[in-house]
């Protein structure tokens, strides 16, 4: 059924304002009806021939991906389209910078459709999103450390990260260390000093790391093997609940288990 436009005008852009889809019963609609069906329904557009700019804007501001039905895009479209959804993006040529920061401004996982993003592309991606940094190439060290600030576990996401990436990642969550291998002292310090139970995952735990671990929880000493009677005293000091995890502890830790309980 096609609706001839020498019907009501007025009747018309109240038709496609309840249901878009109409408008490609109507024959050479007005821009009135055609603003009024894409604000509805942004993919009607395809149905559109050779929309004015208005019309586009209003189409993928409805939704975003629409713009996949739009030849030759502006760059004011694009923005449209990527401010409503990060994801357009997959959909537009050689896209501006200004149009990358937009898109990965609303949606950072986007990023997965941007070939070589740029280093302020790649941070505001992470900044909106860390989990993004997976589908990042080759990340600039400011934008890992952007990442692992965040949340340390997405380290997980990076092969071979500098020291003080890995710094950064379990000063923020301490159970990150879990994805760091051969980890110096030093990080195993910052992991141990933000939640003692990373002593879980160090193997060989120096005698100052496993330290570390019971001033930060005392009763962390349920995860040390054979550890010293100073660790053994500094857990108790700091809970004397720690007692319960010490095998055969000497009178001198049973002395200082009972002055701090």
């Amino acid at each position: 059924m096609l609706i001839n436009t020498s019907d009501n005008n007025s009747d018309l852009v109240e038709l496609v304002a309840a249901s878009g889809i109409i408008i490609k019963h109507i024959i050479d609609p007005s821009e009135e009806v055609k603003l009024a069906a894409v604000k509805q329904n942004g993919n009607v557009i395809k149905f559109i021939e050779n929309p004015s700019e208005a019309v586009q804007i209003e189409a993928v501001r409805c939704k975003g991906c629409a713009i996949k039905y739009i030849s030759n895009p502006s760059e004011a479209v694009q923005l449209a389209a990527v401010s409503d959804n990060g994801y357009a993006i997959e959909y537009i040529n050689e896209a501006s910078e200004e149009v990358k920061l937009a898109a990965v401004i609303r949606n950072g996982s986007a990023i997965r459709y941007i070939t070589n993003p740029s280093e302020a592309v790649q941070l505001a991606a992470v900044k909106q999103d860390y989990d993004s940094l997976q589908y990042i190439k080759q990340a600039f060290e400011s934008v890992q450390l952007a990442a692992v600030s965040q949340d340390g576990n997405a380290i997980f996401y990076i092969d071979e990260a500098v020291e003080s990436v890995r710094l950064a990642a379990v000063s923020q969550k301490g159970i990150a260390i879990t994805y760091i291998y051969d980890a110096s002292e030093a990080v195993q310090l910052a992991a141990v000093g933000e939640n003692g139970f990373a002593i879980t995952y160090i193997k060989d735990a120096s005698e100052a790391v496993q330290l570390a671990a019971v001033n930060n929880i005392g009763i962390a000493i349920e995860f040390i093997k054979n550890p010293s009677e100073v660790v053994q005293l500094a857990a108790v000091k700091k809970d004397y609940r720690a007692i319960t995890h010490i095998k055969n502890p000497s009178v001198a830790v049973l002395l200082a288990a009972v002055k701090s309980s």
